[in-house]
C-alpha cells in the first residue's frame, strides 16, 4: 500500500507539473486546425530556388570544417587536461579540483553564448563558430576523458610504473592505450553534435548554412528557405550514417 500511494503521487506530481508547463508555455494542440499559416508558407516556397544549391554546397561544407576543426582543437587540449582532472593521475588536489572547476564551467556554457562573445570580437564568419565549438567540446571532452583515465585498469599501469618509468609515461603508455578507443568514439559523437550545434551557430552569425538559412529566413525568401532545410536534412542523416559507421569501427 504504502509503494502504492508512493507511486500515485509520484504520478500526481508529474501530471501537476505538466499542466504548470502546458499553461506556462501556451501549450494548444487545437492551434494544429488552423493549416492557413502552414500551407501559406509551403505556398510560397514552391518552386524551389535552385540557384541557391551551389551555395548551400558550400555553406554544408563550412558547417562541417567548423564541426570537425572546433572537434579536433577540442580533443588536442581535452586530452592533456583530463589526465589533470582524474584523481588517479592529478598531481594534487589542488590541481585536480582546479582543472575540473575549469571544465565544469565551460561545458555548462552553451556553444551559442560562447559565439554571442566571439563574434564580435573575432568578428563574423567560422572562426568564430571553431572558437566557440572548441571550447564547449573542451569542457565536455576533457571530463568524458577523466573519467576513462580513472577507470582504466591498474595492471597495465603497475606494469609501466615498475620498469622505473615516470608517471607521464605511465599515463601515455599505461593508461591511454586502454582508452583511446572510447576517446574516439566520444569525439566522433562530439562531432555529430557539433554538426548540429553549428546549425544554430549561424544565426548569431558564426558561419555555416545556418547563417544563409536565417537570412534567407529574414528576407521571406522561402523558396530558398525549402533549399537550404533539404541540404540540412541531408547533411544530418549523412553524418548520422557515418558517425554511426565510424564507431562502429573504433570501439
Amino acid at each position: 500500500m504504502g509503494g502504492f500511494n508512493k507511486n500515485t503521487a509520484l504520478l500526481l506530481l508529474a501530471v501537476i507539473i505538466a499542466v504548470w508547463s502546458a499553461v506556462g508555455t501556451g501549450f494548444n494542440l487545437l492551434l494544429f486546425l488552423d493549416f492557413r499559416n502552414s500551407l501559406d508558407f509551403l505556398a510560397r516556397s514552391w518552386p524551389p530556388d535552385w540557384s541557391v544549391l551551389r551555395p548551400a554546397v558550400s555553406a554544408i561544407a563550412e558547417t562541417l570544417q567548423i564541426a570537425y576543426l572546433g572537434t579536433l582543437l577540442a580533443l588536442i587540449l581535452a586530452l592533456p587536461l583530463s589526465f589533470l582532472a582524474a584523481w588517479n593521475t592529478a598531481p594534487n588536489g589542488i590541481i585536480y579540483n582546479g582543472v575540473r572547476s575549469v571544465l565544469s564551467f565551460i561545458r555548462a556554457v552553451p556553444e551559442i553564448v560562447f559565439a554571442l562573445i566571439f563574434v564580435p570580437t573575432v568578428s563574423l564568419g567560422a572562426m568564430a563558430g571553431v572558437l566557440a565549438i572548441t571550447l564547449h567540446n573542451l569542457g565536455v571532452l576533457g571530463k568524458l576523458i577523466a573519467e576513462l583515465v580513472e577507470a582504466a585498469e591498474r595492471g597495465p599501469q603497475e606494469a609501466v610504473a615498475a620498469s622505473g618509468a615516470p608517471g607521464i609515461l605511465v599515463a601515455t603508455h599505461g593508461i591511454l592505450p586502454q582508452i583511446l578507443p572510447n576517446v574516439l568514439s566520444h569525439a566522433f559523437y562530439r562531432m555529430e553534435v557539433s554538426v548540429r550545434s553549428v546549425l544554430v551557430l549561424g544565426f548569431v552569425g558564426a558561419g555555416g548554412i545556418g547563417q544563409q538559412l536565417f537570412i534567407h529566413f529574414r528576407m521571406f525568401q522561402y523558396e530558398k528557405v525549402f533549399v537550404d532545410v533539404l541540404a540540412i536534412m541531408a547533411l544530418v542523416v549523412l553524418i548520422d550514417y557515418l558517425g554511426a559507421f565510424v564507431r562502429s569501427r573504433v570501439i
